[in-house]
């Protein structure tokens, strides 16, 4: 029979939270295995890379649901209802992590270097800018520049979501992710949903198909 873990990946990842958000990526694993009060070996049992382990501790997923869900959506359904859907993912993601990513910017060396890949915004705006070029090719959109059309769904959400919480009478705590405040209350809930309905409505007059 195997023997049970005496500390749990859980207990790990909120050791290696709380050092990646004091020190960003460039705290050292063994300062994360002191904090958890394990060996730095037994960290490596669990966690493949240091890179994999950053980015569990901060709940940044590797490719966000957002982005999933374009693949699913490409092409299907009624595209204005598929891009409200969308803007919601995507607003929900900016609210979990643009507080961790602000605050390790602000450490310095915050993020793993990435080994010549893209960063992973510049990813998902791709990814963003291809789900558009193909409905444009499949005439459920009208002619336009899907690179301008990501940039203002984008650039408007993630501006959205900072004005949110920067305008938040509640401190956010960098012990509690994601942040449970006011900003997830049903009141605010209904406030983002109409402001989503109305932000694609104003896009979708400049981008719907001519003849609908």
């Amino acid at each position: 029979m195997a023997r049970v873990p005496k500390i749990t990946n859980q207990q790990i990842l909120e050791a290696a939270r709380q050092v990646f958000l004091q020190q960003g990526f460039g705290a050292s694993t063994l300062e994360i295995a002191q904090q958890a009060g394990i060996s730095e070996a037994s960290i490596f049992k669990r966690f493949s890379t240091k890179e994999e382990l950053f980015f569990a501790a901060m709940g940044i997923p590797e490719k966000p649901v957002w982005v999933s869900e374009l693949e699913s959506l490409s092409g299907k359904g009624n595209l204005k209802e598929n891009l409200i859907n969308i803007c919601l993912q995507i607003m929900e993601f900016y609210r979990e992590v643009l507080p961790q990513i602000v605050m390790l910017r602000s450490r310095g060396n915050a993020f793993p270097e990435l080994g010549g890949k893209e960063p992973r915004p510049i990813q998902d705006f791709k990814a963003l800018t291809a789900f558009l070029e193909y409905e444009i090719n499949q005439n459920r959109l009208r002619p336009c520049d899907p690179q301008t059309v990501a940039h203002i769904l984008l650039g408007s959400l993630m501006n959205y979501v900072f004005l949110e919480q920067i305008s938040s009478q509640q401190s956010i705590k960098t012990d509690v992710f994601p942040i449970k405040t006011y900003l997830n209350s049903e009141d605010r809930g209904t406030e983002v949903s109409a402001f989503i309905q109305n932000f694609v409505d104003i896009i979708w007059q400049g981008i719907s198909p001519i003849q609908d």
